[in-house]
């Protein structure tokens, strides 16, 4: 039976990436995403050309009911979940510094960013776990899609900084919480990534990628963290939850 990965914000940008990744690794699909669905019906039947089942399921994750309501569609059309990419997140609305910051932005950002992830992450893990107890081959996994700014300050956006950084921590808790059941949980920090997101900061950066910011002067992929999604999931780290792992084209790097 193929297995089920929940990918959130999984129609754009890195989400997408992850998906095409996993699509061709033959695993069906649930992607969420706050536009309608025929907005979104070419991605969806790009990704079934792989012989693939994929739900789509229109889900804000920073709100509780949608959230649980997202969860029994994948039951009701799938019957199990054995994966979770906690990939969806949001810039702050607008980019202001610190001393100028709102708390509306604040509270938006860390609902969309880290609240809504941690408690999806809490009731998926709660399926899980059941799976696991009536099947001994469920091998239930959890991604957390972070990023650099969880180590590196702006002082532009510190609520989107901050949230990275909750994620992060989050990641580690739910590995040491989720061990005892078999269930690992990884963290991958991408770094500059081509996407609709940055598209507005891509001439500044262009420029200092090309004067070293980056050793491997080239702007990251979105299927450079569908690879490493996929890698994780085939097994081929199965004794490092907890694992937090670069996709940065060597960025944090420390030289001198």
């Amino acid at each position: 039976m193929k297995r089920v990965t929940l990918i959130t914000g999984g129609t754009r940008g890195i989400g997408l990436g992850i998906a095409r990744s996993l699509a061709a690794e033959g695993m069906n699909l649930a992607l969420c995403g706050r536009r309608n669905e025929k907005d979104v019906q070419n991605v969806l039947e790009e990704l079934r050309g792989n012989n693939v089942d994929v739900l789509y399921l229109v889900c804000d994750i920073s709100d509780t009911n949608q959230r649980a309501a997202m969860l029994d569609a994948i039951r009701e059309t799938f019957g199990r979940l054995d994966v979770l990419v906690n990939n969806a997140g949001m810039a702050p609305p607008e980019r202001r510094d610190i001393l100028e910051a709102s708390e509306e932005n604040y509270e938006l950002v860390m609902r969309v960013n880290l609240q809504g992830p941690y408690f999806l992450t809490q009731a998926a893990a709660g399926w899980m776990i059941e799976q696991g107890k009536s099947d001994p081959d469920f091998r239930g996994c959890i991604v957390n899609i972070t990023s650099i700014s969880a180590k590196l300050a702006s002082k532009n956006r510190g609520e989107y900084c901050i949230s990275k950084a909750g994620l992060s921590m989050a990641s580690q808790l739910w590995a040491i919480r989720l061990a005892e059941f078999g269930i690992n949980v990884y963290e991958i920090q991408p770094g500059l990534v081509e996407t609709d997101m940055t598209a507005g900061i891509r001439e500044k950066y262009d420029e200092q990628i090309q004067a070293g910011l980056i050793p491997q002067h080239r702007w990251g992929q979105p299927a450079d963290i569908g690879k490493a999604v996929a890698m994780l999931l085939r097994g081929e780290m199965p004794y490092s939850t907890g694992a937090v792992l670069p996709v940065d084209g060597g960025m944090m790097l420390r030289r001198l």
